[in-house]
């Protein structure tokens, strides 16, 4: 996998990186210094025990592939990855349970992030194989959306366009006047 600070420091020289770094840093301090007395004002001690605590940020992206299209909701949690309410790991064939999970297969940096989310995938429409693509679709785009990182997509882009881009091509609706979209009956002249 493609990363970050390996980039960075390839355009860039060390000193410079370092200097942003610090900069960033002296920014964040400064901005976090200023916020908190804001909170303390606004918040009183009576408020703060009856709010409630906030939900778990949810990320939700899509795949599609023919007729198939797959949800994956992902969130925080124990590292569970469901389709249609089955455990990941309960698909058969494997070729299939490989396919959907390929994008956390193929890096061992993803599989060990994965440990702390939770995936729901839903997916209906089409066949076998269109909902398996239209899954491992929907699961890559969340993972890149959750972790934000650019090298990881063009790590994926570099292994295989199709992870995280959806294939718009259809099947063409059969015409008159034959058996499928283009073939013709065969004319007999005897």
């Amino acid at each position: 996998m493609i990363n970050m600070a390996e980039q960075t420091q390839n355009k860039k020289g060390t000193a410079d990186l370092e200097k942003e770094i610090s900069e960033f840093n002296e920014s964040y301090a400064k901005s976090s210094k200023k916020a908190k007395p804001a909170q303390r004002r606004t918040a009183p001690a009576a408020q703060k025990k009856t709010q409630r605590k906030s939900k778990k940020e949810t990320i939700v992206s899509r795949g599609k592939r023919k007729r198939a299209i797959a949800r994956a909701s992902m969130s925080s949690g124990s590292g569970r990855i469901t389709v249609n309410g089955v455990s990941a790991e309960l698909i058969k064939p494997k070729e299939i349970r490989d396919l959907i999970l390929e994008p956390i297969i193929i890096s061992k940096k993803v599989s060990s992030l994965m440990k702390n989310y939770d995936v729901k995938i839903n997916v209906y429409g089409g066949g076998i194989m269109g909902q398996a693509q239209a899954s491992r679709t929907a699961l890559a785009n969340a993972i890149v959306e959750t972790t934000h990182d650019e090298g990881l997509s063009k790590a994926y882009m570099i292994y295989d366009r199709s992870i995280l881009v959806e294939d718009h091509r259809r099947v063409e609706p059969k015409k008159f006047g034959g058996p499928k979209a283009r073939a013709r009956n065969q004319t007999s002249y005897r």
